[in-house]
């Protein structure tokens, strides 16, 4: 198998390899394996492997003492063949440009596995937005906007709430790309609130939705009574939690960055909510029982939902995974090396790029209302939502078996080489 790269952004250096850049080693991977099945040729490789556009920008922040910091952001868009770029902002002070790019990455091979017309990127602004004020962090949000004005936009790129973003953050943007355009331009965001042009009832569900989709379709019996532990109760864990109880799972475990607490009669996960939302985390929620975060990973469960960040499954504690099944609620959060662990121990992993791809689809959703000035139905959105991810994952299904592969390889097989497809289609010469 060749070996793809990406040239360097930063000099070399030998401190230890940053999680971004493990990340983008691990996005590169996946690519060569898919590139070997499909006997791509060099040069497509290295196409598909380097991305259109990278930029990188200095922030600066004035912060309510009058101090001013400057801090650095990103946004790079990995491949436009198939539409438009789209991807989300995170604001986390571990963010820089590999991780960045590697997510970028994973978007497109998403988009194209989901079949929407949109190619991948990705942004970021290297801060910890719990640290700043909610003036600090408008501040910081516009400038970044105007820093990345020239790439972004409803027909170019389309950034969405990631890690530390969110609604507000999203409506701060749509303002001030609308301000430079000088009309309103509801279409360069998606995520944002509803009444300015977003889809309803979607903001943070979205991708927990297609979570649920995928793993119901996994375990393909009845989910009655399957156990199941979620790792992050965030953004797209604590609401995978609902919806998975709602299905008759028993979320019995689920841990965020206080710790973690398990029940195993089953998790009250709305007052576990309400609980995190008061205290700021699950920790010392007096319903259920406390657990070492770590053990988390590795407790006897039908069903495992990493859903915090990249890099939480490695090659060392994927030994002592006992779930049958892991559906990746985050992105990258199994390295390739823990892949061939689980593997091999004939564990079921629905990897990120089909797992979690419920967010860019209502993304899509959301991209059309905005350009055809028209709206979905929570409905609509719903039934056309569980529609593309059933497909998506019974295509990848089909590969997996028909070519004794894991979902992943095939997922990213089917992705791609769709993307390699419409780039012959569009550059046959090329």
């Amino acid at each position: 198998m060749r070996t793809l790269t990406v040239p360097s952004t930063t000099p070399a250096a030998t401190a230890p390899v940053s999680p971004g850049r493990q990340a983008l080693d691990s996005a590169l991977f996946q690519l060569d394996r898919a590139a070997d099945r499909l006997d791509l040729d060099d040069s497509l490789r290295t196409m598909l492997a380097t991305p259109r556009r990278s930029l990188t920008v200095s922030v600066p922040v004035r912060r309510e003492d009058g101090r001013m910091d400057v801090v650095q952001g990103f946004r790079v868009q990995h491949n436009t063949t198939r539409g438009p770029a789209k991807g989300g902002i995170r604001f986390h002070p571990r963010t820089d440009v590999h991780e960045v790019t590697a997510l970028a990455m994973g978007m497109t091979w998403k988009c194209a596995l989901a079949g929407i017309p949109y190619g991948g990127a990705k942004g970021g602004v290297s801060l910890d937005p719990a640290s700043l004020s909610a003036r600090e962090l408008e501040r910081v949000t516009r400038r970044y906007v105007n820093e990345v004005l020239p790439v972004i936009g409803p027909e170019r790129d389309i950034p969405a709430p990631d890690v530390g973003t969110d609604e507000r953050t999203m409506a701060w943007i749509m303002d001030t790309y609308s301000v430079n355009a000088g009309y309103p331009v509801p279409g360069v965001t998606i995520g944002g609130p509803v009444s300015p042009g977003g889809v309803p009832d979607t903001a943070g569900t979205a991708t927990a939705r297609g979570v649920r989709i995928a793993a119901l379709r996994a375990l393909g019996g009845s989910p009655e009574g399957r156990t199941v532990a979620i790792q992050g109760f965030g953004k797209v864990g604590a609401p995978a939690a609902r919806y998975l109880a709602d299905a008759g799972c028993l979320v019995i475990a689920v841990s965020d960055r206080t710790g973690a607490v398990i029940d195993r009669s089953g998790l009250d996960i709305d007052d576990l909510r309400a609980w995190s939302e008061e205290t700021g985390g699950v920790r010392g929620y007096r319903r259920a029982d406390a657990l070492p975060a770590e053990e988390l990973l590795e407790l006897d469960v039908d069903v495992l939902v990493p859903a915090a960040m990249q890099g939480a499954i490695t090659e060392e504690n994927a030994t002592r995974i006992r779930a049958g099944l892991v559906v990746e609620g985050a992105s990258s959060p199994t390295t390739p090396g823990a892949d061939r662990v689980l593997a091999d121990a004939g564990v079921t992993v629905v990897p990120d790029i089909l797992a979690n791809a419920g967010g860019v689809i209502v993304s899509y959703l959301e991209w059309l209302q905005d350009m055809q000035a028209r709206r979905w139905s929570a409905r609509e959105v719903d039934a056309r939502l569980r529609g593309i991810v059933r497909d998506a994952f019974d295509t990848t299904a089909a590969v997996s078996a028909e070519c004794g592969i894991t979902l992943r390889e095939a997922a990213h097989v089917i992705g791609v080489g769709r993307v390699a497809d419409a780039h012959r289609a569009r550059a046959p010469h090329s």
